[in-house]
């Protein structure tokens, strides 16, 4: 059994230096970020190290030791196993940021405090400051949930209260935040959404400065805050400093910052779509003005639904959680093609012309291909997580391609293909990173580069998707109390080693926890959507049968 829940080991496994200093630096919750301040050499150097691209000096060899308590031997001979060791979770903070629903399990008080402890952190030698006095500067966005605005003002407040500057992007896209951070030198950015959770629900995504998702070590210094353990902090008394005076930090519009990345899409294009029609589903969610005012700029005749946020229909019977209603629209409305998004339209599911959908694995097999014809697919090698289709695993290696498998989560598949070098990674549920461009998943971006596709290759996006056959595949939410019981409970081991059995190598039964909600995932892939539906029932049924369920 797999499950989001990552278990490192390396029992009786031969390792290079560079693979063992992955392993250590992941069991430690540390990114190579951390590793590289810790060791004051630059994040590329841990990367070369990281892919036997280079060693480390002596000196390094000896730091890396005493930090993860190994011996030198341990380390530098391949047939020398490191000790088994197991990465630990986060309290509040999951795969995709804190995320829980609005004033029950996320409630503003947690949302001032992380503004506190990151307005205070980013001023501080913890975080590896070294200016005197230095001001952070942190950059806020959010969605249109109700909610948002509240957590928006309370983060906000928190920041300000410890003497860092606040810029308020408003209403707009996760990666648009990553982008902004990343290119104008902010200490941190936050994203303030649920993604494609229900409207009811909120969450707070911190993004480093450079773009990427926080490092588990720090969300674990923020959760050491909310849960007042100030002692971890380093921190004597009750409560981090107060700014007073002029060191209380400013609030600045900053919608200038959401501009730049509309400009910066619109410049990733190298045609004008004149004679594209296109479909947009912006879930009433973040894009809902981004997106049609991209294309709308890149001369496509634009038909758009999920476009009137009330801040309570979110995701509702809309977006790429609901791609029917943009299979309607563009069969009924004979458009070209059709992009669907989620709330913070980190993801885009795609609509052909005949109104069949593309997920998020066909869309990784034709960027595959287009980077690959183009000399840009380094080592040939597309990543994806385990819950992508055996049918898109196929497709690639008929293609000349490879693909590395991670656990689910955007965030370990940017992982992977930074730790590796490769350019290319995604989901099924069409989160797609293209490394040259971003460093989270992109949604619009990700529908321009199809667009790109269609017209450099002259071919329907029908034509473009046919080569990859997936297998019917069916996956059902159990609600439970405890994720990690489920895994434990031998009844329902035995019962997924029965339905293996049972579909008898054609397809594939897969049982894993959601990060970001008390749920698991019961993932069948089959001959028929009958026997999928069915092998998922009675594995679910066990989890219930075994007092799992949540009433």
């Amino acid at each position: 059994m797999q499950g989001d829940s990552l278990q490192i080991t390396s029992k009786e496994k031969i390792m290079t230096i560079g693979e063992k200093i992955t392993h250590l630096r992941s069991a430690a919750n540390m990114s190579q970020e951390t590793l590289a301040d810790k060791l004051s050499v630059s994040r590329q150097s841990v990367s070369k190290w990281e892919m036997d691209q280079a060693l480390p000096q002596i000196d390094k060899v000896l730091q890396l030791c005493e930090l993860f308590g190994i011996s030198t031997d341990q380390l530098l001979h391949d047939r020398i196993p490191l000790p088994q060791t197991e990465s630990k979770g986060n309290k509040y903070f999951g795969t995709d940021g804190f995320r829980g629903e609005a004033n029950i399990t996320l409630t503003s008080m947690h949302a001032y405090k992380v503004g506190r402890f990151l307005g205070w952190y980013y001023s501080n030698k913890l975080s590896g400051c070294t200016k005197l006095n230095h001001r952070p500067k942190i950059v806020i966005g959010k969605d249109t949930r109700r909610s948002s605005y509240m957590l928006e003002y309370s983060i906000v407040a928190g920041i300000t209260a410890s003497g860092a500057d606040a810029y308020m992007l408003h209403v707009t896209t996760t990666p648009s935040v990553s982008y902004v951070t990343r290119q104008e030198e902010f200490d941190c950015g936050i994203m303030i959404t649920a993604s494609h959770n229900p409207y009811y629900d909120n969450g707070i995504k911190v993004i480093n400065k450079f773009g990427e998702k926080l490092d588990d070590k720090t969300t674990a210094l923020i959760e050491a805050y909310i849960d007042g353990n100030l002692g971890a902090l380093g921190v004597a008394g009750d409560d981090l400093p107060l700014a007073t005076k002029e060191r209380i930090g400013c609030i600045q519009d900053y919608s200038s910052g959401r501009n730049r990345y509309l400009g910066y899409l619109i410049s990733l294009a190298s045609h004008s779509y004149k004679n594209l029609k296109i479909g947009l589903d912006c879930a009433n969610g973040a894009s809902w003005m981004i997106a049609n005012s991209v294309f709308s700029a890149l001369g496509a005749h634009t038909t758009v639904i999920g476009a009137e946020p009330d801040g309570l229909n979110v995701n509702e019977n809309c977006g790429s959680t609901h791609i029917e209603n943009l299979c309607k629209l563009v069969k009924e409305n004979h458009l070209d093609v059709g992009f669907a998004f989620d709330g913070d339209a980190d993801r885009c599911i795609a609509v052909d012309g005949s109104g069949e959908v593309v997920d998020g694995d066909k869309m990784l097999y034709i960027l595959g291909k287009r980077l690959k014809s183009r000399g840009m697919l380094n080592h040939d090698t597309v990543v994806a997580t385990v819950m992508s289709n055996s049918g898109f695993f196929a497709s690639l290696e008929e293609a000349g391609m490879k693909c590395e498998q991670t656990n689910v989560g955007d965030r370990f598949v940017y992982e992977c293909m930074q730790e590796k070098g490769y350019a290319l990674g995604g989901e099924q549920s069409g989160h797609i990173i293209i490394k040259k461009y971003a460093t989270t998943g992109d949604g619009i971006l990700t529908a321009i580069m199809i667009a790109e596709e269609i017209c450099d290759s002259k071919r329907s996006l029908a034509e473009l998707a046919a080569p990859v056959m997936l297998y019917p595949q069916y996956t059902k939410n159990v609600k439970v109390k405890d994720k990690a019981a489920v895994f434990k409970d031998k009844d329902v081991a035995d019962k997924l080693a029965e339905v293996e059995k049972l579909i008898d190598g054609k397809g594939r039964a897969l049982l894993r926890q959601s990060g970001t909600e008390p749920v698991v995932r019961v993932m069948i892939e089959s001959e028929t959507e009958e026997k999928c539906i069915e092998y998922a029932q009675m594995i679910a049924d066990t989890i219930l049968k075994g007092g799992h369920g949540i009433e």
